[in-house]
């Protein structure tokens, strides 16, 4: 289990313990966290599962692969150190404490 922090663009926390083995994605659909519409089911067809991650975190994550890069070109306001995909993100001990920011919107 990993403690994920997913902050809404309101500002609106939500600290939930997503299981080893799924993605940040699956967290958050699984816990109702808004913001995160993961319209292709977590399969990196879409940009809806669009965050920003805490830069704390930034250089903890593996890298971004050609997949993820090229659908962060359809985010809503990427930011090109910051923005990931939450599909692209297993969660492991590693990733205990992760925190997240959900873009005002998905596009």
């Amino acid at each position: 289990m990993a403690k994920i922090t997913y902050i809404e663009h309101n500002g609106t926390e939500h600290v939930v313990d997503v299981p080893t083995g799924l993605t940040v994605m699956e967290g958050a659909r699984d816990n109702g966290i808004p913001g995160i519409e993961a319209d292709c089911g977590g399969a990196c067809a879409c940009s809806t599962c669009h965050v920003y991650v805490h830069p704390d975190w930034v250089d903890k994550l593996p890298p971004v692969e050609s997949m993820e890069e090229d659908m962060l070109d359809f985010a809503y306001e990427p930011d090109p150190k910051r923005s990931r995909l939450t599909c692209q993100l297993k969660v492991s001990d590693a990733l205990d404490g992760l925190v997240v920011q959900i873009p005002e919107k998905q596009i």
